[in-house]
């Protein structure tokens, strides 16, 4: 039986690799062997997603985290491809665009094994984030792009991919999957809402590096967010990074925050709130799922459909673009059935795996 190596490190990985792994186990053509970097080593961010997702705990855990990137890089690419002498997979799947997605990909390639980017070809064209780095050096050594959208796809014909060998191919977003399919039963796992007695509020995640290692940038977002908690309750499990920026400089916003949830608890927290503010590119989309606006915390986005078709808007850290935003969106009444991120994506996803696999 062939086998496929799924490197996963961080959460958002950690849903899509959940809806993939799923398909894989139903079909049994393939031997999976899932190998987590360890980079979110928050139990809330990672271990508890393999109870909650139902899928198999991975077979490596590597510990890797709280480096600075090249240490972290480096020593993912060391361990992993220890990984890849033992198992000898015949493909190696990386998602996203963290130092794991980096370092699976530069260790694949290195040891002859095909490369498939799942959530290829997305641009912020701000080459002063780490993750766009990590994106445009995984895509150009890929063997295999699956792209979430038209525009991705239209990205890596613009960077001159048809030059490559390498084949493209739009399947759309694997997390719509996930939120389909978890959302389903949400409500069964989770009982935040009640816990903590909401009713009106807004959701928000800040996690960035360029928001959290910026202090004007980090200031000016928790001001916006103290503002609109003003008007309607802001609700924001705190990922550690930004615990740790906020705690740098003695800063308790008067918000109501808590520390990381589970995937299930958000995706309830999501279909209750009455919008978004957040940082996070999945979160973006999830909002949409969702058919919440999202008001986005960042100079750009790589999912900028959302924004074309009027459900999210860009507003940085701009104190009064995040409140104007807000109070458009507050009670804006929307059509969110347009299809944006394709359907079944992850059974498409599985036909490119048995192709490239053949």
């Amino acid at each position: 039986m062939k086998k496929i190596v799924t490197i996963v490190g961080a959460r958002p990985q950690l849903v899509k690799a959940a809806v993939l792994s799923r398909i894989i186990s139903k079909y049994n053509q393939f031997e999976e062997i899932i190998v987590h970097t360890g980079q979110h080593f928050d139990t809330n961010m990672s271990g508890v997603f393999f109870n909650e997702m139902q899928i198999p705990k991975p077979k490596y855990n590597l510990g890797i985290s709280g480096l600075n990137h090249g240490a972290m890089t480096g020593q993912m690419l060391e361990k992993i491809e220890e990984v890849l002498q033992k198992e000898r997979p015949e493909v190696a799947i990386v998602y996203g665009d963290t130092n794991s997605t980096i370092a699976g990909a530069l260790a694949a390639k290195k040891f002859d094994v095909k490369v498939v980017h799942i959530e290829a070809g997305l641009r912020s064209f701000n080459m002063k984030m780490p993750e766009e780095i990590n994106r445009i050096v995984t895509d150009r050594i890929s063997d295999l792009l699956l792209c979430p959208t038209d525009t991705a796809v239209i990205n890596l014909r613009n960077e001159g991919f048809e030059n490559f060998e390498a084949k493209v191919v739009k399947c759309g977003d694997i997390m719509k999957d996930a939120v389909e399919f978890y959302g389903k039963i949400s409500s069964e796992k989770s009982s935040i809402i009640n816990d903590l007695n909401l009713s009106d509020f807004v959701l928000a995640t800040i996690h960035r590096q360029e928001n959290t290692d910026d202090l004007n940038k980090l200031s000016e977002i928790f001001k916006g967010l103290e503002e609109v908690h003003k008007q309607c309750q802001v609700v924001l499990p705190l990922h550690p990074r930004t615990r740790n920026a906020l705690n740098k400089e003695n800063r308790s916003p008067k918000i109501t925050m808590m520390d990381p949830v589970g995937y299930f608890d958000m995706l309830e927290l999501l279909k209750n709130c009455r919008l978004v503010i957040t940082d996070s590119g999945g979160l973006q989309k999830e909002a949409f799922f969702n058919k919440k606006h999202c008001i986005i915390a960042r100079d750009e986005t790589e999912w900028i459909e959302l924004v074309e078709h009027g459900f999210a808007k860009i507003v940085g850290s701009n104190v009064q673009k995040m409140l104007a935003a807000f109070s458009e969106f507050k009670n804006c009444k929307t059509d969110f059935s347009v299809s944006l991120y394709g359907n079944d994506v992850g059974e498409k996803i599985y036909k490119e795996l048995v192709s490239i696999l053949s």
